[in-house]
């Protein structure tokens, strides 16, 4: 069990009362959060980083099955996450954030750094860096991502790596597009691995993304007539994950 589903079933365990996304009727997963007869546990790829994440989760959001942060747990090993509080800060997670062998960088736009914090666009993983970087990303919808930013006056010191995200998301459909929509985690924490160098891991990430965004939406429709070309591509990406093992 990762880091997103420990977090999971323990933000599930203090619920006061049934958290009801939609879909809640559901019956899911409790690792992959897809209905069981379109589970992708099966085909869980594994791959070797350098990178290691940080997920700072708005307080329901590890509860949404839509999440995609626990597919970044999934084949990042070195994945922690919290969630995020804006007066009760854990210790654990300023013990990892000060932690002398990680060097962390907040995955946010530029144009939001504050006026001391370093902006930087990839991370030299040639050069072999003498700690190991630690990638922040605040977990959420826009307008929360928007407000853990602001308020977390602890992230404030370390340098923000700015990737280019003004596109939405044309892969993304499990929720309801907005004006201030952007890529979903997953995606953003694919472009950081290549930002990083590790090429393949982002694109494998993209993969295991694309695989859980289709079984997702296939599982919510409960159709068990897909489309031949939805079928094919289902296909075709199990069988690249399978071999990419």
């Amino acid at each position: 069990m990762h880091a997103v589903q420990r977090l999971f079933h323990y933000r599930k365990s203090i619920s006061t009362k049934p958290f009801r996304a939609r879909g809640y009727n559901v019956e899911r997963c409790d690792d992959c959060r897809i209905a069981l007869k379109f589970c992708i546990c099966q085909y869980k790829p594994t791959c070797h980083s350098k990178a290691a994440f940080l997920l700072l989760m708005w307080d329901d959001e590890v509860l949404k099955p839509s999440n995609t942060g626990r597919l970044i747990a999934d084949l990042i090993n070195d994945t922690h996450a919290f969630i995020w509080r804006r007066t009760e800060i854990d210790e654990t997670l300023l013990a990892l954030i000060n932690n002398p062998d990680y060097q962390p960088y907040v995955v946010f736009p530029a144009a939001y750094a504050h006026e001391e914090q370093t902006v930087v666009h990839h991370v030299n993983n040639i050069a072999a860096p003498a700690k190991q970087p630690l990638f922040i990303l605040l977990d959420g919808s826009w307008r929360e991502a928007k407000k853990m930013f602001r308020k977390s006056p602890y992230l404030s010191q370390f340098p923000v790596l700015s990737i280019n995200l003004d596109t939405q998301s044309e892969r993304y459909r499990l929720r309801k597009a907005t004006g201030d929509d952007r890529l979903a985690t997953a995606e953003v924490a694919a472009h950081v691995l290549r930002s990083f160098g590790e090429e393949e891991n982002g694109n494998l990430l993209d993969l295991w993304f694309d695989t859980f965004n289709q079984r997702y939406q296939e599982g919510a429709s409960a159709r068990h007539d897909r489309s031949l070309d939805a079928l094919a591509t289902l296909v075709e990406n199990t069988s690249k994950l399978k071999t990419t093992t």
